[in-house]
């Protein structure tokens, strides 16, 4: 933390480095501003000019690839250019082939299937991939999720005995949950049936018993290629192995089945669930992106147009995050999440219309409930966590199935892990967002005792416990974040690429970083620095802290790349020397694109 009246440059690392007063404000305690730090990103020059020579491309592109580690003009190729070959053996999964044989079993013998995912788009996605394959071998099997409001989070005594009832089937498979499932796998293995579970978050204590259980985070190294895929890679490799079982098999049922056609979904389930974008997942997302248009699923074609989408444009990893995803969501927060599934599933264009619309529906509800509760809760967060190292609220009026958004939305305003509670009865259900360095997972299983039901990643969690152990339990969490990190959380921090002249924004760049695409967890957008711009038309302000403006021209352009800003707590003016950091993209509109610069900060210029 520094006043605002410190110097500019300090060193971090035995480095200089430029400190900055942006002109997004992270949080405002007790009128202590905590600012935000620019850094530049280290790069092998070396490599950078390598790799830039080697493949016929820009210096920026060699410097972004270089800082991908990407040491060799063959890596960076396949970087670049990723080929499905490339993806490993899915038998080398521990214990894929016992689930596909287990899985060959209920086909040979027509036995009655069940499948249970999340609620959320890797649940669905991986359910949506299941159970179309398994129509097409010819099983019937039903499908269902959690209901989020009355069942809480992941497997379930209660979600077994709907599903079920009185109808027990063979095989039970959970998908994107079931890892931390010990009893109701138990339960399920009393009522007589056999359990696959491929899930990929994190164990509490032990592997689940008595079922088929294919975690990579669990059961193999961690320097296994497939160690980051979420459920619906995981579940993609299923049905790579059963395609190849099956054809060995010489199954009729596989002729003419294209793998690469579930590829948009997996792509859906990988983006959504923000795990690292290399390896396998990169390659997975990269042909998923291009088969979300090329292959014409019509549950996807409805969506995309009631989420305002141009029918021709390519599909970016951003319009998953931010326009897809939050629809499918939506369902499982307010209402059935099973409609989603039902929606990517139909072949009936009319009635995928009336879904998606239904869907977009509930989105709008959920964003509406959002903007109220969030508006509180970061009113509650200033007044009672000002001191703290994490944030905990609980409110019975707040709805559950949004907390989670809530949760994000607070923990990046003010840069703390963030756990929001809203209250079903006796019991309060939320969510838990976290912030660099910080193990959501770590700080939880010293909060085990006070807990019910908790499960999720290092960075997001779900969570539900009695009401009555609220108190308890936010000072059990606020004292383990302190033994945790006892030198405090780290500060916000802005890591630029690379330094651009305002010449370098032009069509060509862009298409260059088309090839870095998609973006993500592990290959994160470029953020790059320009010094010393003058605007020299006023910027054009709308909404609460927003604004566009256009960017000078330069050479012979009659003019400058167009700007936006989002939620800026200062407005640059006409002729203020300043530093900017943007992101660099395309921007579609009627049928055409055009780039476009979003502005992440400002300085005024040294």
């Amino acid at each position: 933390m520094v006043s605002l009246n410190d110097s500019p440059f300090f060193v971090l690392n035995n480095r200089l480095v430029s400190l900055i007063i942006p002109a997004t404000l992270i949080t405002s305690n007790n009128n202590t501003l905590l600012v935000m730090l620019w850094t530049t990103t280290e790069t092998d020059e070396k490599c950078a000019a390598d790799l830039s020579a080697g493949l016929g491309v820009s210096r920026v592109l060699g410097q972004l690839l270089a800082q991908r580690d990407l040491g060799s003009v063959e890596e960076a190729e396949e970087f670049l250019r990723p080929r499905l070959a490339m993806l490993d053996n899915p038998f080398e999964l521990t214990n894929l082939r016992a689930a596909v044989t287990r899985i060959e079993q209920a086909i040979e013998a027509d036995e009655s299937v069940v499948v249970f995912g999340d609620y959320d788009v890797d649940g669905v996605t991986s359910t949506v991939q299941l159970v179309s394959m398994l129509r097409t071998l010819g099983l019937d099997p039903r499908y269902c999720v959690p209901l989020r409001l009355d069942e809480g989070y992941g497997l379930s005594r209660d979600a077994i005995n709907r599903v079920f009832a009185g109808d027990v089937p063979d095989l039970f498979i959970a998908l994107d949950c079931g890892t931390n499932a010990h009893e109701p796998i138990a339960y399920l293995r009393e009522l007589g049936c056999d359990v696959v579970v491929i899930d990929h978050h994190q164990t509490k204590t032990a592997a689940p018993e008595g079922c088929i259980f294919v975690n990579p985070h669990v059961n193999d190294g961690a320097d296994a290629p497939w160690r980051d895929l979420c459920t619906a890679g995981l579940v993609f490799k299923l049905l790579h192995g059963l395609l190849k079982s099956r054809r060995e098999a010489e199954d009729p049922r596989v002729d003419g089945v294209q793998l690469k056609d579930y590829l948009d979904l997996v792509a859906m389930g990988t983006i959504a669930d923000l795990v690292p974008l290399h390896g396998e997942n990169r390659i997975l997302s990269w042909f998923g992106l291009r088969h979300l248009r090329a292959n014409g699923r019509i549950g996807i074609r409805a969506l995309a147009e009631v989420s305002g989408m141009d029918a021709n444009q390519e599909m970016a990893a951003s319009d998953i995050s931010f326009k897809l995803a939050p629809r499918i969501n939506a369902s499982g927060r307010l209402g059935d999440a099973a409609l989603p599934m039902k929606l990517l599933l139909s072949d009936d264009m009319t009635r995928s219309k009336q879904m998606a619309l239904e869907l977009d529906g509930m989105n709008r509800e959920r964003q509406a409930i959002e903007r109220g509760i969030a508006s509180e809760a970061e009113r509650r967060a200033d007044a009672e966590f000002a001191d703290s190292p994490g944030i905990v609220l609980f409110d019975k009026g707040w709805h559950p199935g949004v907390v989670g958004i809530v949760a994000s939305r607070v923990s990046r305003h003010f840069h703390k892990p963030c756990v929001i509670l809203g209250c079903d009865g006796d019991e309060a259900h939320g969510s838990g967002r976290s912030v660099a360095t910080v193990n959501l997972v770590e700080v939880f299983q010293r909060c085990t005792d006070l807990l019910g039901h908790w499960g999720g990643h290092p960075m997001a969690a779900g969570v539900s416990l009695q009401a009555t152990n609220v108190k308890a339990f936010t000072e059990r969490y606020i004292e383990s974040l302190r033994e945790l990190h006892p030198e405090g959380l780290p500060e916000p921090s802005l890591k630029l690429s690379t330094w651009l002249e305002l010449e370098d924004l032009e069509k060509g760049l862009l298409e260059e970083l088309d090839r870095l695409h998609p973006f993500g967890q592990g290959n994160a957008e470029p953020v790059f620095g320009i010094r010393g711009v003058a605007l020299t038309e006023a910027p054009n302000a709308f909404g609460e802290g927003n604004f566009r403006f256009r960017l000078p021209a330069v050479q012979r352009a009659r003019s400058g790349v167009a700007g936006i800003a989002w939620r800026m707590a200062e407005v640059p003016v006409v002729g203020q020397s300043i530093d900017m950091a943007l992101r660099f993209s395309w921007n579609y509109w009627r049928n055409n694109r055009y780039p476009q610069v979003t502005l992440i900060d400002w300085k005024p210029s040294a």
